[in-house]
This record gives structure tokens, sequence and C-alpha cells, in this order.
């Protein structure tokens, strides 16, 4: 690409006592391709080091002691000077120090903005702009969590002397969000291995994948609806295209509705009532707490990104018919659309779906509240709004939710990916328990529709031919 992202960063070694030098002026230099910070002394925010022995020569001070001992006690020549090698070692090991490595780092990237399943080239390079070499260094690339690496390793080992760089290049499988690089990891030992110097370089990096939208099919909504016209039929007789009922003629009603028929009949004016059609107000409400990233094997798609995607199709689908719709998520962290329509109001929930970190490909390590988030989630839900609701069952919390929720007169459908498999006998019970919660839900008046191997519009259809009859 002609304009790749990329990130740089650049450290100088610490005091081997930890205390800072150069305190009162430390320059920091920013160029329009990278971004260089440079630190004499005690770490940055942008840069952190830790150092420990490894332990590597641990036992061989004591062992030569010991032999030397046990030489001259036996007069054998010949432990005295094993023991004299052994303590040569152990010195060796003590003299030198891990080096804190002076790196220049810049991270690029292929594509900014890839879309889903597109492989992303990364190139990092690290220079060692120091005046003393690393005899042995080791570079581990912070990869977003929610990138696999499908084509090599996001990591290299190398000596560098003073003004040499090494360069490896890995690619990345892009997912739905916002992805940003976690800091470079450099190690560095001492010639001998004995002691370990661990620092965090940040070279900001990352890409955004939105995903285009595209409509799965017309949704089977339920009669709540609001005055403006639309799709979903209601029992009100106006404007429509199904017939309703007649009624008395009234001056200045319509000629084209006069059941002229009847008039022919019997000689009186009637008017034809149409069923009218009006839209509907819907929340789209996604399941991403932690217990809903569940997959059916490790290299499938969870549960929340089959969600998320449905909801993009549902979203496409609901605006194209004229409903005004919003977007929420059943998260730890708040992530709430207000229902709308028009062109600026589905640009604002493709980013939604994409980038909000609800809706991240990654599970939140904040806990969830349920009863928080439902007095929020009821005090922002419009009076007229129904909720389709997307999350895999997993639990009785999701069943308790949309209960709730439809018990507050909010008319509830449940849509439901299905992560399920039976191979095993725990398995097997997993996959009842899910079912067992399906059809309590369809006892209590709530619609659910579930999808598998079959694709999420594939299962609307289905779904719509069997409510429909």
């Amino acid at each position: 690409m002609s304009d790749p992202s990329s990130g740089a960063a650049a450290s100088e070694p610490a005091s081997t006592d930890g205390e800072a030098t150069g305190r009162d002026g430390d320059a920091v230099g920013r160029d329009r391709d990278a971004t260089e910070t440079e630190s004499a002394g005690a770490p940055s925010d942008r840069e952190h080091r830790r150092a420990i022995e490894t332990e590597r020569w641990l036992g061989v001070a004591g062992a030569a002691l010991a032999l030397v001992g046990l030489g001259v006690l036996v007069r054998q020549s010949s432990l005295v000077l094993a023991g004299s090698v052994g303590a040569g070692y152990a010195v060796y090991a003590r003299a030198g120090d891990a080096s804190a490595p002076a790196l220049a780092v810049t991270r690029t990237v292929s594509d900014e903005a890839p879309e889903p399943g597109d492989e992303v080239s990364v190139t990092v390079r690290a220079e060692n702009v120091g005046e003393e070499a690393l005899p042995d260094l080791r570079l581990v690339d912070g990869v977003p969590p929610g990138l696999a690496v499908v084509d090599g390793p996001a990591r290299v080992a190398t000596a560098l002397r003073p003004g040499t760089a090494v360069t490896f290049e890995y690619t990345v499988r892009a997912a739905r969000g916002d992805h940003e690089w976690e800091p470079l990891t450099a190690i560095t030992r001492d010639a001998a291995g004995a002691r370990e110097r661990t620092t965090a370089l940040d070279a900001p990096t990352a890409i955004a994948c939105t995903p285009e939208l595209s409509a799965g099919g017309d949704l089977p909504l339920r009669g709540l609806t609001t005055v403006h016209h639309g799709r979903v039929p209601t029992d009100v007789g106006g404007a429509g295209v199904e017939f309703h009922a007649t009624r008395e003629y009234r001056r200045g009603d319509p000629l084209k509705r006069i059941d002229w028929n009847r008039r022919a009949r019997t000689g009186e004016l009637s008017t034809v009532e149409l069923r009218e059609e009006r839209s509907a107000t819907v929340v789209l409400v996604v399941d991403t707490r932690e217990s809903a990233y569940v997959a059916a094997d490790p290299d499938a798609e969870t549960a929340v990104e089959a969600s998320v995607a449905a909801a993009g199709q549902a979203f496409s689908a609901l605006l194209d018919g004229g409903d005004r719709v919003g977007i929420a998520a059943l998260s730890p962290i708040d992530c709430w659309l207000p229902p709308g329509s028009g062109t600026v109001h589905a640009a604002r929930g493709r980013e939604t779906l994409a980038t909000d970190p609800a809706l991240a490909p990654t599970p939140s390590d904040d806990r969830f509240y349920r009863s928080l988030w439902l007095r929020r989630f009821r005090r922002r839900l419009p009076a007229d709004a129904q909720v389709l609701f997307f999350t895999p069952l997993v639990d009785e919390t999701a069943t308790a939710i949309a209960r709730r929720v439809d018990a507050h007169g909010h008319l509830v459908t449940v849509l439901s990916p299905d992560p399920t498999t039976a191979e095993t006998a725990g398995e097997r019970l997993t996959a009842f328990e899910r079912r067992q919660r399906l059809r309590a839900l369809r006892a209590g008046g709530i619609r659910a529709l579930e999808w598998g191997d079959d694709s999420f519009p594939a299962a609307v259809a289905a779904a719509t031919r069997r409510w429909s009859r």
C-alpha cells in the first residue's frame, strides 16, 4: 500500500544502579513517517525495563568451591583444577551485565484498512543506535489479541553490533474492529546469559477493519409499531395494499377507495379500508459477555462474531425497510446507539458494529452486573421499541434478561447462533440445556430462532414461514 501505517521508538541505555542520568534534557524528535522517543535514564511512559537474574549459573560457584575443598582433602590436583575452572566460570558469569538496548524500532503494515479475512503483512525493523553491542537480543512483537498470525513468527533472535539492524516479517489475518499493536518486547542478555533485561518499546501502529453491511432479507417483526409509514402490517385501517374492512362513505374519501361493486348491488356508497403498514422501532442487542465467546472448535468463529455479523445484516435490512434501528450490547462495557434512520445513521451503525469496544472480537476483563445493565437499558429504551436479542443462550442469564425485557412491554425476538457440538457426553449435555432454554422462551410467548450450519438469512426465511402459519 502506498501509505502504510508505521511507528517507531528509540531508547538509550540506563545506568546500572537504576538512577537517571542526563535529567536536565532529553531530546524528543518526531517526523512524518515515524515517532522516536529518546530516554536517557529512568523508564518513560512509552518504555518499561525490568532486569532479572536468569539463574543459568546457579550452583556453579558452590560446586566449584566444593571440588577445590575435596581436592585439597584427598590431595587430588585434578579435582582442584576442575574446581578452579568452575570458579572461573562463576566469576565470568558475574562480571558482565545485560545492556539496556538502545534500539530504534519501526513497524509498518501493508494495509491500514483491510477487509475482514484479508492478510496484512507486518514488517518490524530494529536498529542498534547505541554504542554497545547486544550479544543476545530477542524481539517479540505485541500482536493485537484480536488478530491471528498466519505466516511467519512475530519474533526474532539475533545479535547486533552498534549501527546494525535486524528486520523480520509476519502476516496476520484481519478481523473486525480497531486493532492497536502493543509495545514490542526486547529481551537482552549478557554474554554469559546470567542476567536478562526486558524492555518494552512502543511503536504506535493500528489498523481499522470495518466490514460492509449487507441486508439479510426481511426480518419478521412483531406488531409494536410507530405512527410512521413502514412495512409492518397493523390492525389499523387506512392506506395500504391489503384489504382490512369497509365503512360508510364520508365526504372527501378518494374515488379509488369507493366500493363500486357494492354501489352497483345496493346503491349505497361505502369506502374500502386497507390495512396500514407502519414502521417499527427496533433495538438490536448483542450478547458479548465473556461466556458468549464460545465456538464449536478452536478454529471456528465465536458466537459473538456470528451474532455481530447477523446483527449487521439485520441492521441494513431494517433500515432499508424504513424502520428506526438502534444498537446495544449485553456487555460490561457500555454500548448504545439510539434508534434512528437515514444515511448518517447507517454509517454510525456500521462503525459501531465494527469498532465499538463492547463488540470486540475478544472478551472484556471487566465484570458484568446484570441488574445495573437492565436498569440502564430500560431507561434508554423507547416505549414503542421492540428488541432483537442476539445470544448463543449459553446460560440462564440471557434467558432471564429476555423475559424481563419482554415483561416490561417490549416485544423480544431471540436470534441464537448455535455453537454447540455433540462429540462428547459433556457437549451433548450442553446442547440439550441450550435447547431447553429455547423451548422455555417459546413456551413463554417469546419468538426464538437459531442457526448453525445454515446461513442467517436462510434461518430467518424458515422462521418467517413457520410464524406466518
